[in-house]
This record gives C-alpha cells, sequence and structure tokens, in this order.
C-alpha cells in the first residue's frame, strides 16, 4: 500500500509540475518579448530567448511608461480596485453577519439571490446595465465600484455568511454586555475574527477587478477613461500601428501588482475558502 500511494504521489506531482509549467509559459514567453526589439517580436524569433541582436532592454518598458497615458490608466484601475474592493469587504461583511445572526425568512431570502446571482450569466445583464449606468452617472472610475459591488456580492457572502455561522454568539453576547452597540461588536469583534476570509475574498476580488475587461469597456467613456485591460487592448503606436515591444512591456507591468498581491494573501486563500464554503 505504501509503495502505491508513493507511485501515485509522484504521478500526481509530475503532473501538476507539468500543468504549472504550461500555465506559467504564457508568462515567460510575454516577459521575453518584452525585452526584445519590435522586428524579433513579429518573427519567427518571438519564441526564443532574447540575443545580444534582438536584446532591447528596457526600452520597451520606457517606452510604455510614457507614452498612451500608461500611468493615467494605473491611477484608475488602482482607483477601482481599491473602492471595489473596499465597498465589497465592508458591506458584505456586513449583511452576511446580519443574515446568519438574523436568520428569519427576509435574511434567508437576501441570502438566496445573492448565491443566485453567482450562477447568473454576465452576458444577461450586460446591456441593460450599460443604460443603468449611463442614467445613474455610473459611468466614471469615482463611482463604477458600485455595480462592482453588486456583482461582487454574490461570492463575498456566500463565503461570510459561512464564516460567521463557526463564530460562537456567545463572544457576541459578552461584548453587548460589556455596553457595545451592534456596530462597535461587528469592527471590534467579529471583524478581527473574520480576518482571514476577509482577505481571502479581498485577494480574489482584486484579482477579478483589476483584470476586468468587459465591464470597464462597457460602462465607462472609452474617450475619457481606459483602464490597464483597455489600455493594452487600444495599445497604438504611430500612424495606427501596433507597438508589440511597448504592449509586452504594459502587460508584464500590469501583471506584477496583483502577483505580488496574491503572494502576500496565498496563505490566507484556502483557508478563507475552505472556512466560508463548509463551516457551520
Amino acid at each position: 500500500m505504501k509503495q502505491k500511494r508513493k507511485i501515485s504521489n509522484i504521478i500526481w506531482i509530475t503532473v501538476l509540475t507539468v500543468a504549472s509549467l504550461l500555465w506559467l509559459y504564457p508568462i515567460v514567453m510575454i516577459l521575453f518579448n518584452s525585452l526584445k526589439k519590435e522586428t524579433a517580436i513579429s518573427t519567427s524569433t518571438a519564441f526564443t530567448l532574447p540575443t545580444s541582436e534582438t536584446f532591447a532592454g528596457i526600452s520597451n518598458y520606457v517606452s510604455s511608461l510614457t507614452s498612451q497615458g500608461f500611468l493615467k490608466s494605473l491611477g484608475y484601475s488602482t482607483l477601482i480596485t481599491l473602492t471595489s474592493v473596499a465597498a465589497i469587504l465592508i458591506c458584505c461583511s456586513m449583511c452576511a453577519w446580519c443574515i446568519t445572526r438574523l436568520n428569519g425568512i427576509f435574511s434567508k431570502i437576501i441570502y438566496y439571490m445573492c448565491v443566485l446571482s453567482m450562477v447568473v450569466p454576465f452576458q444577461m445583464v450586460m446591456f441593460t446595465l450599460s443604460q443603468t449606468a449611463d442614467k445613474l452617472k455610473l459611468n466614471t472610475p469615482f463611482n463604477i465600484w458600485v455595480i462592482y459591488l453588486g456583482f461582487g456580492a454574490g461570492l463575498a457572502v456566500f463565503m461570510f455568511c459561512g464564516f460567521v455561522k463557526s463564530i460562537p454568539i456567545e463572544i457576541e453576547e459578552a461584548a453587548m454586555i460589556d455596553g457595545c452597540n451592534p456596530l462597535q461588536t461587528f469592527f471590534l469583534v467579529v471583524v478581527p475574527i473574520l480576518k482571514p476570509t476577509m482577505i481571502s475574498v479581498g485577494v480574489l476580488e482584486a484579482m477579478w477587478v483589476w483584470n476586468d475587461y468587459l465591464l470597464p469597456t462597457l460602462v465607462l467613456d472609452i474617450k475619457k477613461y481606459k483602464t490597464i485591460p483597455m489600455l493594452i487592448q487600444y495599445f497604438r503606436g504611430s500612424y495606427g500601428k501596433v507597438e508589440m515591444g511597448p504592449m509586452m512591456a504594459s502587460i508584464m507591468l500590469t501583471v506584477i501588482p496583483i502577483i505580488i498581491v496574491y503572494l502576500f494573501g496565498q496563505k490566507y486563500i484556502i483557508k478563507g475558502v475552505a472556512d466560508g464554503a463548509v463551516k457551520g
């Protein structure tokens, strides 16, 4: 049995290692091409390592930062991601706490509506969403977080509800006996306990909002505002030519921040997802 288990583990490790390399291959290729000259990217040498003849240094990165409004788009993406994730964490954690503690018919209806929203395809609502956003003036980077709150609430409420059920209600009752009102009980007692799940939800939602292309394209005015994914899509040089070198560099600069966020929060993700999905 031990020998069979050892062989099985070796097979699984090999399969997962190969799968990981396949997932990393496109990122490695983008990194290599971001360091090459324009002529080398559009030829058969696009899939080879940079050489002394094709190596362009950091010129592509300098070009991506100084042209096409990259820094402005970076600011818009950062603003949208921070405001959206903050709104999702605060509003959805409070909603989940109320749903779990009230445990009435109305709260159950809200919970199942949030869960149901996760299975509704975005394509079903995108045209209506675009018109509604224009009418309600939600078509700027400063208030698009309201829309992201609506679409991100399903997963967040589901995970928060699962974890809140595992918190002994006696802790909250003791806080209220000591004089805490409901808001103080939530922020001073419940939120610290929710830290692993909040980090997990925050990382997952940040990855979604940061990389999202379709929703900002539908809602925002492309002539005034472009997020990073939108900028990469419309990356053009002189005379409408696509500059592949600076585009590859822009993609790498876009990937790096979210990778850093994931690396800092990865140890909480599995724990938070498991706790929010099965507890209670």
